[in-house]
C-alpha cells in the first residue's frame, strides 16, 4: 500500500495499491511472453507489413523486474535486426516517447549484458534498431487511427528541438474495435483482443457488471473459433487479474485524485446547502455549471431532508 499526499488538492492524503508481486497486463499475456511467440510475430508482421513465418526467430525481451504497476514495458522482442518495444495504453499519453526512451535504455543494457558486449572498448558494438509502437484502445473517439508522437514535443523550448542530441518518435496505432481495420485484419489475435476489450466495456457500461464478472462474461461469450479463446479459458484467473491490474500507476493515481476532488466538492456543497443556498448560487460560487453538480446537490438535499 502506498500513501500519497496531494498538497495541491487541499492536503488530501490517499492510499492506493501497487503491484508488489508482478502480474502481467492482458496485452503482455498475449503478446509479450515466450509461450505466445507466434502471436508476437503475427503482430509484428501486421505492424510492418512483413511476412516472417518462424516464431523461433522471435526473442522475447519483455522487462519483468519491476515492482510497481506501470514501471515495466508491456511487450518487447528482438526479430532479426530490430528491437520492437510495444506498449498498450487505455488513455492517451503524450509522454510515451520519454517512457519508451527509458525502456530502450534498460533493454539495451539487458542486451549488452546477455551478449557480453564491451561498450568500453575500441570496437563498435552492434545493436538492434529500436522500433517503438503504442497500441491505443482508449475511449477518446477523436484519436486518429495512426499518429506519431515525438520526444521533442516535450522540450521546454520546442524552438530548439534541432539542437537536441536525442531524437525519439513513437508510432501510435488505434486498435479499438472497428478502427484500423487493415491492421486488425492482418493480425487475428490483435483483432480478437480488440473484440474482447470492447465486450468487457459493454458488459460494464451497458450491463452494469462488476469488472471480474464482465471479464468472465466476455470470455464465455467469445466465439470458440477465436485463436485466443482456448488460451483465455485456460488462464481465466490470470486474465482477470491482468485486466484488473492493467492500469498504469499514473492512471490509478489520477482516479484517486478524482475521487478526492469529488469528496471535497461534496463537502463544500453540503456546507452551502446547510446555509440555505440554491443550486445556482452554489454553482456560481464554485465556478462550475449546475449540470456538473446537480447529482451531488440532489443527493445531499435528500439526505438533509431525511435528517
Amino acid at each position: 500500500m502506498v500513501i500519497v499526499y496531494f498538497p495541491q488538492e487541499g492536503g488530501i492524503t490517499m492510499t492506493y495499491e501497487v503491484n508488489r508481486k508482478h502480474k502481467d497486463r492482458l496485452f503482455t499475456i498475449l503478446f509479450g511472453r515466450s509461450e505466445n511467440k507466434e502471436w508476437a510475430l503475427e503482430l509484428y508482421n501486421a505492424v510492418n507489413n512483413s511476412h516472417y513465418d518462424n516464431p523461433d526467430d522471435v526473442e522475447i525481451t519483455t522487462l519483468e523486474d519491476a515492482v510497481y504497476i506501470g514501471n515495466k514495458n508491456d511487450a518487447s522482442f528482438i526479430l532479426n535486426e530490430y528491437m520492437n518495444i510495444y506498449e498498450q495504453q487505455s488513455t492517451y499519453n503524450p509522454n510515451m516517447p520519454l517512457r519508451q526512451l527509458m525502456y530502450v535504455g534498460q533493454l539495451y543494457d539487458q542486451y549488452r549484458s546477455k551478449n557480453k558486449l564491451n561498450v568500453f572498448g575500441t570496437a563498435l558494438v552492434p545493436i538492434p534498431i529500436p522500433k517503438l509502437v503504442v497500441f491505443y484502445n482508449g475511449t477518446d473517439k477523436d484519436t486518429e487511427d495512426e499518429q506519431m508522437l515525438y520526444l521533442s514535443d516535450a522540450f521546454i523550448d520546442k524552438g530548439k528541438a534541432e539542437e537536441a542530441d536525442i531524437s525519439v518518435r513513437v508510432r501510435m496505432l488505434n486498435i479499438n474495435y472497428g478502427r484500423n481495420k487493415k491492421l486488425l485484419e492482418a493480425c487475428r489475435p490483435l483483432a480478437e483482443y480488440s473484440w474482447f476489450i470492447n465486450k468487457i466495456r459493454y458488459n460494464q457500461s451497458v450491463l452494469a457488471l462488476e469488472a471480474k464478472e464482465a471479464v468472465n462474461r466476455a470470455i464465455d461469450g467469445m466465439p470458440e473459433d477465436y485463436v485466443i479463446h482456448p488460451f483465455l479459458v485456460a488462464h481465466r484467473s490470470e486474465v482477470q487479474m491482468g485486466f484488473l491490474t492493467g492500469i498504469s500507476e499514473e492512471e490509478l493515481k489520477e482516479l484517486f485524485m478524482e475521487d478526492g476532488r469529488k469528496d471535497m466538492l461534496s463537502e463544500q456543497i453540503g456546507k452551502k446547502i446547510a446555509k440555505g443556498k440554491t443550486l445556482e448560487t452554489i454553482a456560481d460560487e464554485l465556478e462550475v455549471t449546475t449540470d456538473e453538480i446537480r447529482d451531488i446537490y440532489d443527493k445531499l438535499c435528500k439526505e438533509e431532508s431525511v435528517l
